[in-house]
């Protein structure tokens, strides 16, 4: 699997590209396909970044990241 820096991911907002990517516990994920990720921004959560720490109060598990492809690794 491809790796990438938070520089690479930092990219992935959904506005500086059109890919809207988010890690979590080390792994990188497409959400590109979810409404709820529009324009880059879900709640108070923005894309291009790593939201381990953030979804510690989400109101899901970590089994949401089972519905978006898996596209990558961060380093």
């Amino acid at each position: 699997m491809k790796e990438y820096t938070r520089q690479q991911l930092a990219l992935r907002n959904g506005q500086d590209r059109e890919e809207v990517w988010v890690a979590f516990k080390g792994d990188i994920y497409d959400v590109s396909s979810s409404r709820l990720w529009k324009d880059g921004k879900h709640y108070e959560h923005w894309s291009g970044q790593d939201l381990t720490l953030e979804l510690t109060d989400a109101p899901h598990t970590n089994q949401v990241f089972k519905k978006f492809q898996k596209v990558g690794k961060l380093i």
